[in-house]
């Protein structure tokens, strides 16, 4: 009965799964009747935050209502991989629970992604775009925060729904709906939704993207190394992170009619922009070297 039971529970878990990588596929860039702000809009970002959560919690459930025919071609695949890990979790699970050197280090790193983290991510980049009139910065916190919250109601409900029990929790291991809270990784999904804004804000920037990616890939195996979360739950948290990320960017983001080059950043070059400087009341001349990254 108990192996009936996690077959059946493995089954809807991988049919689940398809149907929130669903929202990963479809929404990142929303439909052309979505409420898309105009150029300069009023009211502002932070006036409609609220607001725009609740748009954006209605098109993440709604989303794989938009499945296509077209899309077995990657349904398929992904509920054979997913079905692999969840058989597999509890071995890989035990293998690294063998291990302890690098647990604290992990729990360490996973701190990145935590609500603090992330909040204080959020917050640094609203509190620097506002101090320094820097619009593109103001809207990375806005944008970070809510899709921070965004991924909170969604790994909430995700857990409550599934109640996966965790690598380190007595009896069974790895069941579903057994009251525990390991699916999906609450860090690894907050992580890549704001790592997701970041990388999207700063797409002139490639080593804002490099960092901002490997920020959030660290945290996803962190809560697998450090025994907190399986592999499948860091894996679908990071998907569904990415794809609530690129939704909440292509939604709500803003050009500014206005805004300065600085404001914008300049773009990004590996090799220097080279001026030449000359004084002639000083008799001197000389060359400026110049790098944007």
């Amino acid at each position: 009965m108990r192996r009936n039971r996690s077959s059946w529970c493995l089954f809807g878990m991988t049919v689940l799964l398809e149907l929130s990588m669903g929202f990963v596929v479809h929404a990142q860039v929303p439909p052309a009747n979505s409420p898309t702000p105009a150029v300069a809009p009023t009211p502002s970002l932070e006036k409609e935050f609220f607001k725009n959560i609740l748009r954006d919690q209605k098109a993440i459930w709604t989303s794989p209502l938009q499945l296509e025919r077209k899309d077995a071609k990657w349904m398929i695949p992904a509920g054979i991989g997913t079905m692999a890990l969840f058989t597999t979790d509890r071995i890989t699970g035990d293998e690294i629970a063998e291990f302890d050197r690098q647990v604290k280090v992990s729990r360490i790193v996973s701190y990145s992604g935590s609500t603090y983290g992330v909040g204080t991510v959020a917050t640094a980049f609203y509190l620097v775009g506002r101090r320094t009139n820097n619009y593109r910065a103001r809207e990375t916190g806005i944008l970070s925060a809510e899709a921070s919250i965004d991924s909170l109601i969604v790994s909430g409900a995700l857990k409550i729904g599934t109640q996966r029990a965790r690598p380190d929790a007595l009896g069974e291991r790895s069941e579903f709906f057994d009251g525990g809270s390991s699916f999906p990784s609450g860090h690894s999904i907050q992580a890549w939704s704001v790592a997701t804004i970041v990388a999207n804000e700063y797409h002139d920037r490639r080593l804002v993207q490099v960092a901002a990616y490997s920020v959030a890939s660290a945290v996803s195996v962190a809560r697998f190394t450090s025994g907190k979360h399986y592999i499948s739950d860091a894996l679908v948290g990071s998907a569904l992170g990415y794809g609530i990320g690129q939704y909440v960017y292509h939604a709500h983001h803003r050009k500014q009619s206005g805004v300065s080059d600085e404001d914008e950043g300049p773009t990004e070059s590996w090799w220097p922009e080279i001026t030449p400087r000359y004084h002639r009341s000083a008799h001197e001349c000389g060359v400026a070297f110049t790098w944007s990254f």
